[in-house]
């Protein structure tokens, strides 16, 4: 299977062979300001125990595209980027099926370095499935 294919039956997740490091491509991430400016100003929310998530549909595009900000309240350099690192694999684990046009923001809490990552990703599958929902309905 090529590479174009495997990114097509994943709905755009490049997910690796094995051995090899899966990537978030800069197609399914939140890159610049603007856009996250954008997504907290015309977007919804939804509230979770460990995090609060940030969604809004796109107009343009295909897939969705994943942002994470990790402020320095929540510690230090290395406490930050070890719940980036949990989180992006968290969100690559869960990434959903649907390919709905939509950009997503997730702001953690500091819990998010206690809790078992199990519980973590159950959390992001169940704030994936209410933007789901609820962006759902908006396409039809």
């Amino acid at each position: 299977m090529n590479d174009v294919a495997a990114l097509a039956t994943n709905a755009g997740v490049n997910l690796a062979p094995p051995g090899k490091r899966a990537r978030f491509t800069s197609r399914m991430r939140l890159l610049r300001h603007s856009d996250f400016e954008r997504v907290y100003k015309k977007g919804r929310r939804h509230f979770a125990p460990h995090m609060t998530v940030f969604y809004l549909l796109r107009e343009r595009g295909e897939g969705w595209r994943v942002g994470f900000t990790v402020g320095k309240v929540l510690g230090g350099a290395v406490e930050r980027n070890r719940i980036k690192r949990r989180l992006r694999e968290a969100v690559r684990l869960q990434w959903p099926e649907v390919c709905i046009p939509a950009d997503v923001v997730l702001n953690p809490k500091k819990s998010v370095l206690k809790i078992e990552f199990g519980e973590l990703e159950t959390e992001i599958a169940s704030a994936f499935a209410v933007m789901q929902k609820s962006l759902g309905k908006r396409t039809q």
